[in-house]
Parts: C-alpha cells; sequence; structure tokens
C-alpha cells in the first residue's frame, strides 16, 4: 500500500506497486472530492487494483457473474443518503469511507489498447466511474447514463484527460 492521502487508501492486491498509478488515481480523486462538494467532509474512498482473477472471484461472489471485469464499486450510502450528507455538509468525527472501488488493471490495459487511447486515460476513467457509482449514479436507465457521462467527461476534460 501506498501513502494513504486525505481522500484515497490505495492497495495493490497481486499486482506490484506502482507510484504512477498512484498519482494517477490521487489526481482523479481529488477533483471528484472537489466537483461534488466532499472534499472537506472527512471522507475518503478504498481502492483496490488488482489483476483479471482476483476482480473475476469478486465479480462472481458479489454479482453472481462469472469473468473478469474492469470496475467494482462497493457504497457505503445510498444516494439519498449521500445528497444530504453534501447539501448539509456533514461532518464525520472520524475518517468515514464512501465506499470501495476495484479496479483490474489487466482489464484497463487490455481496454486502453482495445479502445485506442492511453492507459492514463482508461485508468483515469474506470476510477471517474467507480467514484460516481459510489455517489449514487448509475447508468441502466438512459437518463441516468447520461446524467453519469456528462459528470465523468467534465472531470476527465477538466483534467486534460482526453481519447487519443
Amino acid at each position: 500500500m501506498l501513502d494513504k492521502t486525505n481522500f484515497l487508501k490505495l492497495d495493490f492486491i497481486e499486482i506490484e506497486e506502482n507510484k504512477e498509478y498512484f498519482d494517477i488515481i490521487d489526481k482523479i480523486i481529488r477533483k471528484c472530492f472537489k466537483e461534488e462538494r466532499i472534499d472537506n467532509l472527512n471522507m475518503y474512498i478504498s481502492i483496490m487494483l488488482t489483476n483479471n482473477k482476483n476482480i473475476r472471484k469478486l465479480n462472481s461472489s458479489y454479482r453472481q457473474i462469472d469473468r473478469e471485469t474492469d470496475v467494482l464499486s462497493f457504497p457505503m450510502f445510498e444516494k439519498d443518503e449521500i445528497d444530504e450528507i453534501v447539501e448539509c455538509q456533514k461532518q464525520f468525527p472520524i475518517k468515514e469511507v464512501l465506499g470501495d472501488i476495484v479496479i483490474s488493471v489487466e482489464k484497463v490495459k487490455e481496454q486502453a489498447i482495445e479502445y485506442n487511447h492511453s492507459f492514463e486515460r482508461e485508468l483515469s476513467y474506470m476510477v471517474v466511474h467507480g467514484f460516481y457509482h459510489l455517489m449514487g449514479y448509475d447508468h441502466i436507465e438512459e437518463d441516468d447514463k447520461n446524467i453519469m457521462r456528462e459528470k465523468e467527461e467534465k472531470i476527465l476534460q477538466e483534467l486534460n484527460i482526453k481519447r487519443d
């Protein structure tokens, strides 16, 4: 595990620790927290970077889908709870986890090649996507998907992380 920042706890499970990954993720999470006005609420996100084998096990256990995936999100709050926390600017007395995100670095590398853009772009997108799931957003319904995609793209554009 690399050093925890204010908003992030990052673990590497069965993959080598990588400072570049940490720096990318930290930058994205800081921007997300600021954008959603939760940067002063004493909250953080736990992110686990792993391989296809481990994420497949988790996907099978939690979603009953026996295949690897790119990102899994495990929110600690419902959307209405998050909305209330943000609206009231609720201060937690101790660090509170917003949720957990698991990302397969192998899958990120595969998809960066498949979509013909950089590893940084794909990893950044996975982090932003996972973050917005933790914030209660989803992409099952088309209207919800549009809202979520707009928020994701805004973060990436403001950080100048573009599709190649």
